[in-house]
């Protein structure tokens, strides 16, 4: 093919991001050489990534690598890699939730994992945390079902829904809920203003900031990515965040030393707004409001482990994200964001416990689509 060298993928929407889904088989060893393929593959560096199959904002330049396990907890090893646009580098310090709900049904669609008709669980462990996810996914004649009535906010339509346990992912990064031992910790910016700020670790570690401490009232959308001071004290409390928990150790240098996670969440009381797609979200039909940054950027939707972090911190007495949500919702935490309302399953064995907290069910459901399979060209 005129000098170019070929691979097998599939491109596939997990929840509300898309990206390479990729047996380990067909990629060059862990490393330098992988690396420089993800990021040709992706088209980056460049914020078009035009000459690539990404799509020119982080959620869709994700990776998926893929192969059978070994463990006998688990079916499938899954390696989330986030390819920057503009940088090209390639990062594997955190999962992605949304590219997790794909996993499973590439795996029984690739034979990976035997179908069963009905419902078929698949056990993945995310290599980049050491734990393991269970996707319960719908299958008819062998295959993953893709048709069904479940819509997600940020997602035309609806699809078939794939039911996502991620009760077995605290402390995916850290080891603990609570990194640092406390439900809030007090971070002291630049200008000299003293902010609260939770960081939870369930699914990926984020950092819970109060909207109000940064002038937000609820009612912002896009407009945040051009709003270049609040980006910087965003940046700012992610740094310092990052240096409490040893991540590193000049907050200057949280993008370049964990450049995905942890994640910053601002939270609100829960505030009637339009979406992105011009739909009213109302006030009373959620427990509260967040814009999700990601990467310095505004998240169009909630990413999937951070929905799983503020599901955690919610029923952690203290933490910003506690006294956000107004109402307590038995099982669950409605979540009002740029796309729409998100439902996040919540049970614990005592709602009224600290840190302590034991969880029974901890998480959401997705849906997933295969867009085509291929082979994939580069040079």
């Amino acid at each position: 093919m005129g000098g170019q060298a070929s691979i097998p993928l599939v491109l596939m929407r997990g929840g509300t991001s898309k990206g390479l889904y990729l047996h380990e088989r067909d990629l060059p060893p862990a490393g330098q050489a992988r690396d420089a393929l993800l990021r040709r593959l992706m088209g980056s560096p460049d914020v078009l990534q035009i000459d690539g199959l990404g799509g020119s904002r982080p959620i869709t330049s994700k990776v998926a690598v893929v192969a059978p396990s070994a463990r006998d907890d688990a079916d499938v090893d899954y390696t989330f890699a986030q390819v920057d646009i503009e940088s090209g580098r390639v990062s594997y310090n955190g999962n992605c939730g949304n590219i997790s709900s794909g996993v499973g049904p590439f795996a029984i669609d690739e034979r990976l994992v035997p179908a069963h008709e009905g419902v078929t669980e698949v056990r993945i462990h995310n290599t980049n945390t050491g734990k393991i996810l269970v996707a319960r996914v719908p299958v008819s004649d062998g295959l993953a079902e893709v048709t069904g009535d479940l819509a997600i906010p940020g997602v035309p339509g609806t699809g078939a829904e794939i039911v996502m346990d991620w009760s077995a992912t605290i402390g995916a990064m850290t080891g603990r809920l609570l990194p640092t031992g406390a439900p809030v910790d007090k971070l002291t910016l630049e200008d000299g203003r003293v902010i609260d700020a939770s960081i939870v670790d369930a699914g990926n570690p984020v950092v819970w900031l109060r909207a109000e401490d940064f002038a937000l009232t609820g009612d912002e959308r896009t407009e945040i990515n051009d709003a270049r001071d609040l980006l910087a004290l965003v940046r700012e409390a992610r740094g310092k965040a990052c240096v409490l928990m040893g991540l590193c150790s000049d907050w200057r240098r949280g993008d370049t030393d964990v450049p995905a996670v942890p994640f910053v969440g601002l939270v609100a009381p829960p505030f009637s707004y339009r979406t992105l797609n011009g739909q009213r979200a109302e006030a009373g039909h959620m427990d509260l409001r967040l814009h999700l940054m990601f990467m310095n950027r505004l998240h169009e939707s909630i990413a999937v482990t951070a929905s799983i972090s503020l599901a955690a911190a919610s029923r952690v007495r203290g933490t910003t994200v506690h006294d956000a949500a107004k109402s307590r919702r038995p099982g669950a935490v409605l979540v009002g964001h740029p796309s729409g309302i998100t439902d996040v399953s919540v049970t614990v064995d005592d709602d009224t416990s600290g840190p302590e907290v034991t969880f029974r069910s901890l998480g959401i459901s997705r849906t997933a689509r295969r867009l085509m399979a291929g082979r994939a060209f580069y040079s």
